[in-house]
């Protein structure tokens, strides 16, 4: 994801469990489950037939996955990436809250 993309976020929270993240990302159950091993997604639900993942989790998700597949990483490599990702888009966002504080 370059820094002026952005993924659509409705303003209804969606939450997938278990099943329907690995079927949406295109990847095995147990894929999933190594993501949530690594720090990338943060399920709710003690049990893994009990979890639930919110909208962001999925684009965390499709965004390891990518990683993976398009670049050879292995699931931490993906996790760091993904972290790293995030705080770019974090810091781009202080960015431009400073410059309109400053130049508004």
């Amino acid at each position: 994801m370059t820094g002026d993309q952005q993924l659509f976020q409705p303003d209804v929270e969606y939450s997938f469990s278990l099943a329907e993240m690995s079927q949406c990302c295109g990847v095995s159950n147990e894929a999933i489950v190594i993501l949530v091993g690594e720090g990338v997604l943060s399920p709710s639900g003690h049990s893994q037939r009990e979890w639930q993942f919110a909208g962001a989790d999925l684009a965390r998700a499709l965004c390891a996955v990518r990683l993976e597949r398009d670049l050879g990483l292995n699931p931490a490599g993906a996790a760091l990436a993904v972290e790293l990702m995030d705080e770019m888009q974090q810091l781009r966002q202080r960015v431009r809250l400073l410059e309109r504080l400053v130049f508004d």
